[in-house]
């Protein structure tokens, strides 16, 4: 498939916080390394489970992207 490279959004809306991580195809990594700096930072109320949800999510979005789905094979 095709990047139009249009940025995916994450987010998690977390007591009076919101964290927000976007990226481009290509560039999940770079986004689920921002959620473990943000999961190991003690001075943010965002912690490894925040981090897993988010980066499932960022997983999820990419694994779509790259692997066609029964009815397009």
């Amino acid at each position: 498939m095709p990047t139009t490279g249009k940025a995916n959004q994450f987010s998690l809306v977390k007591g009076a916080h919101r964290y927000l991580v976007r990226c481009t195809a290509g560039q999940e990594d770079a986004a689920i390394a921002q959620l473990i700096a943000w999961a190991d930072d003690n001075r943010l109320d965002f912690d490894w489970f925040d981090a897993a949800v988010l980066a499932r999510q960022v997983t999820q979005r990419q694994l779509e992207r790259t692997v066609p789905r029964p009815d397009e094979a």
